[in-house]
């Protein structure tokens, strides 16, 4: 119970830093400014956060770990190539729809992370798209995807599915599900997927 209330409190902090630090940026927010919106002191934060810093670390590094895990599940299940990719694109899509404020602080205050934690995200980044790589080789190798370079075709999928970060608007024409499953859909195309093969992986 104790560990679930701390979790709880850790995780109330983040929700308030990740709208503060949207709305106002990372310089222009201090630590007071959070324990003002939570009703607590300074120190409530540092019980849980070392610094500004580290809380930045904090809600960035859960959404790249997030990407990194929607691909990985969707590549090591059973099935075609063009079939796990769906499942992959749509995934990853929920993950960076559903934190758009996350994607953006990261993006917009990525000079203020500690270099270590930098080097943290990058390697989970660099795997990413080594992940996303080995799935489209794997298509390939199949028959199923016609990509004459699968490095730069990851790095084309993955930068059209982060960049939605821009501009999805909640509430908009698509809904949620909706917007996963056209983004996967365009995804299997950009790979060069048959028309058949785009629509068995959405059925």
């Amino acid at each position: 119970m104790r560990e679930e209330i701390l979790a709880y409190k850790r995780e109330r902090i983040i929700e308030e830093a990740v709208k503060l630090f949207y709305a106002r940026g990372f310089t222009g927010t201090t630590l007071d400014d959070i324990a003002a919106e939570l009703g607590v002191t300074k120190p409530f934060i540092y019980t849980h956060f070392r610094s500004k810093v580290d809380l930045l670390a904090a809600l960035c590094t859960p959404t790249i770990e997030l990407s990194l895990a929607a691909v990985e599940n969707a590549a090591q299940q059973p099935g075609r190539p063009s079939e796990r990719l769906y499942r992959a694109i749509v995934d990853f899509t929920r993950v960076v729809l559903s934190r758009q404020a996350n994607i953006a602080i990261f993006f917009r205050e990525e000079k203020n992370l500690a270099p270590e934690a930098l080097a943290e995200i990058n390697a989970l980044r660099r795997k990413f798209d080594r992940v996303l790589s080995q799935l489209l080789a794997e298509g390939v190798a199949a028959g199923e995807f016609q990509i004459a370079d699968v490095n730069l075709a990851a790095l084309a999928i993955g930068g059209m599915i982060s960049w939605a970060y821009t501009w999805h608007r909640p509430g908009g024409r698509l809904k949620l599900e909706e917007m996963c499953n056209r983004m996967a859909e365009l995804a299997l195309r950009m790979v060069g997927a048959l028309r058949d093969a785009v629509a068995q992986a959405g059925a």
